[in-house]
């Protein structure tokens, strides 16, 4: 069947649509403004219903042709500037879903058809100029040869037409360029069933949609779908790679657009909303096979609902995400619990801090094995970006790499300045992290920021730390172990049941399969959570705001009277996201007395855990981050100042004794003395010029 395609078919189409749309390109082509050169052509509002949508199904079998005769049709298209419009490209947007494919599911059937791709773009190259057509020169007779471009490499002519030479210089000035990119594009990570590969494709851009995107950005690319053979030179495989030839870019909101929220869904969700236990369900419903940890598993709920980011007037940006940081002895399902979370959030990244790099976890540049252009290369925390991220072992995790979490913990951006490649990269995610201590378990009565490999300026980020210990106790051990058996024991029936004709129904084992399941179906939970941060920004009440300033002012007070600081600016800022998680459980748009109490539950608990000073029993932040608490740097300036004093009688370094019998005067135990001697040495405040005597180390 012939096509009816054809530049006047096209050029009657401009003229009944896109009228206004030529004549602005046409005035900004007669001002000297060349750098535009599209006209956005939307198939399902116009070119479905043209010619009864034939052009519009000819635009998917065969492209080529069809988008050459768009091109001269929008030439032969009028305009009141009454320029001629050449080289202008249409570029179609707004494809039906039905020729939306998924990346994997590209075959040899697609190559050549007109198709539309959802991902998130992983890599992108630099913008470089790409010959289109070049111009040479015959080296014998001077005449000028020009020769369209279609492969990567440079075409030479074959030989002149004048004298048949066939040598010939190139003229690059003379040739006509146009933009060219190469991005590549991955699935989304949340859409991936468990131990399936992200699967991406390569997308070759050209004029004025390259350097549009950036790693991280979710797009839809319309483009056509070309093979390239395997191999290099003259070397080429059966084998093909497919690519897409980009022909225009449609940039999404970077929010829960992905998540379907039907009118059922919706009903459900509102109903849930309003059960007054939805925040035990939620509970019940995060890792149900795990035992206990209630407070933990409150904490993460709140987590995956999120604060409410905030752009002030004058360009502050104040994150809402929540971060945590669990830390606990071996076995206490750390690990299991971020698995948990990776399969519920509605958009996650999971990696280890083991097997991590800086580039692994942030975004690097690296040089492209195609044409060794640099590239810039997307990490987790960018792909992460409007969700969660969770590493595991993140104490694992060489410093260098660790200090890149800084900015993107506090500033939510990855910076990146790398062979010549200056980019800052949105990673608007929260982080749940879990760390082991050094030492295989952790001590309660020694200070949390000795125990972990991690810096005083990164602990402070997070909003929450909770320490898991495996401490035994008779009647929770009971429970545990009752819970475990239970499970495997359910776990042994299911595969016996799936695997050989069984004793066993699935009515019959009914009631322990509804102990191990969520209360909400994880997949309703995932849509609860989405609809929850899209529609829901709850604001402070009176009542709220007046808890939250008493309870801070509260902690701080006991500061004076040369008291430990219970609290600083951070914790107040995180029980502000706490609160603000809080309400959108309940889809609240008012952040009420009951959501403060329960934040400032969790946030006692967690200050508990990690900063009480197990000398004076009160809370001290700096105890928490920096291992030193106020006592302990009170002493060890007191120890400082006896030790400068008594340099002068004691030439070789003052005695450990001497220092044990003034420091007793002063209140400070022998053993006390000892420890805090042993830190000042470690962190270079003290030296011993010889055993057992101690000088001053002076900065001048």
């Amino acid at each position: 069947m012939p096509l009816i395609s054809s530049p006047p078919v096209w050029r009657e189409f401009f003229q009944y649509y896109y009228e206004n749309e030529i004549n602005r390109l046409a005035g900004k082509i007669s001002s000297g403004d060349g750098a535009e050169r599209s006209i956005y052509v939307d198939v399902l509002s116009h070119l479905a219903f043209f010619k009864e949508g034939i052009l519009a199904e000819e635009l998917f079998t065969n492209p080529d042709r069809v988008i050459s005769d768009a091109t001269r049709g929008i030439e032969l298209t009028e305009n009141i500037y009454d320029v001629r419009l050449e080289n202008c490209v249409p570029r179609f947007v707004n494809l039906p879903v039905a020729r939306r494919v998924l990346i994997r599911d590209l075959r040899a059937d697609h190559i050549l058809k007109f198709v539309s791709i959802e991902g998130i773009v992983r890599k992108v190259t630099e913008v470089r100029p790409k010959i289109v057509e070049a111009v040479f020169t015959c080296t014998s007779c001077g005449k000028k040869v020009s020769t369209y471009q279609e492969s990567s490499n440079l075409k030479y002519p074959y030989e002149c037409p004048a004298c048949k030479s066939k040598r010939f210089v190139f003229h690059p000035e003379e040739s006509t360029l146009i933009d060219s990119q190469r991005i590549k594009i991955q699935e989304y990570p949340e859409n991936l069933k468990g131990g399936e590969q992200p699967q991406s494709i390569d997308v070759y851009l050209e004029g004025d949609i390259t350097g549009l995107v950036n790693p991280g950005d979710r797009v839809i690319i319309n483009g056509t779908v070309r093979a390239n053979p395997r191999g290099m030179g003259q070397k080429r495989l059966v084998h093909m790679d497919l690519f897409i030839e980009g022909n225009s870019i449609e940039i999404l909101q970077q929010e829960y657009e992905e998540f379907e929220i039907t009118e059922e869904d919706k009903r459900r969700i509102l109903e849930l909303s309003e059960d007054g236990e939805i925040y035990d369900k939620i509970i019940k419903s995060i890792a149900p096979s795990i035992y206990g940890y209630e407070d933990i598993k409150l904490a993460i709920a709140l987590q995956l609902f999120g604060g409410v980011p905030k752009r002030l007037p004058d360009g502050t940006e104040i994150r809402g995400d929540i971060h945590i940081l669990l830390v606990g002895d071996p076995g206490v399902a750390k690990s299991q619990l971020l698995r948990y979370v990776h399969r519920i959030a509605p958009r996650s990244v999971y990696t280890t801090g083991k097997g991590t790099t800086t580039a692994g976890l942030t975004a690097t540049a690296v040089r492209d094995e195609i044409d060794g252009r640099w590239t810039l290369e997307a990490g987790a925390l960018v792909l992460a970006d409007k969700g969660i991220a969770l590493v595991d072992e993140i104490d694992k995790m060489r410093t260098e790499d660790r200090g890149a979490l800084h900015e993107a913990m506090e500033q939510q951006t990855i910076s990146v300045a790398k062979a010549g490649i200056n980019a800052v990269l949105k990673a608007r995610c929260a982080l749940l992290g879990a760390a082991n201590p050094k030492y295989g378990r952790f001590d309660r009565y020694a200070p949390i920021a000795e125990q972990i490999n991690l810096s005083p300026t990164l602990m402070s980020r997070f909003d929450l730390i909770f320490v898991l210990t495996d401490d035994p106790d008779e009647r929770r051990d009971v429970e545990l172990a009752k819970h475990i058996l239970r499970t495997h024991r359910l776990g042994e029936k299911l595969e016996k049941m799936r695997n050989v004709s069984s004793e066993f129904t699935r009515q019959s084992i009914e009631e322990e399969i509804l102990k191990v399941t969520p209360v909400i179906d994880p997949e309703l939970l995932r849509k609860y959570i989405a609809y929850a941060k899209r529609t829901v920004f709850p604001i402070l009440t009176d009542e709220a705001e007046k808890r939250i300033t008493d309870f801070y002012v509260g902690m701080r007070s006991r500061a004076k009277e040369n008291s430990p600081v219970p609290v600083t600016a951070r914790q107040l800022e995180a029980l502000i996201r706490l609160a603000e998680a809080s309400a959108r459980i309940r889809l609240s748009d008012r952040i009420e007395l009951e959501d403060v109490e329960r934040v400032i539950g969790i946030i006692r608990k967690s200050l508990e855990q990690i900063a009480l000073d197990p000398e004076t029993g009160e809370i001290d932040i700096d105890y928490a981050f920096s291992g030193t608490s106020k006592t302990q740097r009170d002493r060890i300036m007191m120890i400082k100042r006896l030790v400068e004093e008594l340099e002068a009688e004691y030439e070789k370094g003052v005695p450990e004794d001497v220092i044990f019998e003034e420091a007793e005067k002063m209140g400070i135990e022998r053993g006390k003395t000892r420890e805090l001697l042993i830190k000042m040495r470690e962190k270079g405040e003290l030296y011993c010029p010889r055993p057992d005597h101690y000088r001053v180390v002076h900065n001048y």
